[in-house]
């Protein structure tokens, strides 16, 4: 009789043990997402943060995976700085032999707006440079994932897969 009390007894506790621990790990993970949009929303207020992308799509469609090499965009109104790979089309002679290789700009900005939405955030940024205007859109999660948008006018329009993060020092 005893042994069927304690075991009983270790089956209740086990029972109870284990919906514990799956009832804190959901909280945790609860606690994690708003810690995410809590970062999020402070990047955002500060105007100032790095777009990093990890997957490039093209006009036609094809997705590029960019886990190396540089993927970024410094925003803030102050400057723009973008260092980011083209695999469009160049419109241009000066585009296509003249330069750079990809999106890689820096100015200060003509026109910098980033306004809340139901949904996130969106920025809408315009960077003149001496023979190309770079018009980006950037939609911001409450996460932090983003999707960002390049139209030029010596080259077709890319669009970028990524996150946003704290500017580094």
């Amino acid at each position: 009789m005893k042994t069927r009390y304690s075991i009983l007894l270790l089956t209740l506790f086990f029972i109870v043990s284990v919906s514990y621990s799956q009832e804190s790990g959901k909280k945790s993970k609860a606690e994690r997402k708003l810690e995410q949009q809590k970062q999020t929303e402070e990047l955002m207020n500060s105007k100032t943060f790095v777009f990093r992308g990890s997957n490039a799509f093209t006009e036609k469609g094809k997705t590029i995976n960019m886990a190396s090499g540089p993927n970024t965009v410094s925003f803030s109104p102050e400057m723009i700085i973008s260092d980011l790979p083209f695999f469009g089309e160049a419109k241009t002679a000066s585009a296509a032999y003249g330069g750079t290789g990809g999106y890689k700009f820096e100015g200060k900005p003509d026109e910098y707006t980033l306004e809340a939405t139901k949904k996130g955030w969106k920025l809408k940024a315009v960077v003149k440079t001496g023979n190309d205007t770079y018009t980006m859109n950037l939609s911001i999660g409450p996460d932090g994932t983003a999707n960002l948008n390049i139209f030029s006018i010596n080259r077709s329009s890319m669009r970028y897969n990524g996150e946003v993060k704290k500017a580094e020092e």
